[in-house]
């Protein structure tokens, strides 16, 4: 799976990039699922719900695949 997600604003957190991939259900599912599934930000291991991330970023999950943020300038 590769899923672009394209945000107006300056960052979405990791949490919630999550959930607009469809990887958690909700946003409260993001800290187990962070202390359970190896998650890298831009190759360096994250488990905090709450990272930053911005256009250009790269999440990868194993065993799922990559999410990527980029810009939507409408």
């Amino acid at each position: 799976m590769e899923e672009t997600i394209m945000i107006k604003d300056e960052f979405i957190t990791l949490g919630q990039a999550l959930k607009e991939a469809a990887v958690i259900d909700s946003g409260g599912q993001a800290k187990w699922f962070l202390a359970d599934i190896p998650v890298w930000v831009n190759d360096e291991e994250e488990n905090r719900r709450g990272r930053k991330l911005y256009p250009g970023d790269q999440v990868k999950i194993e065993d799922m695949g990559t999410i990527v943020i980029t810009r939507d300038d409408e």
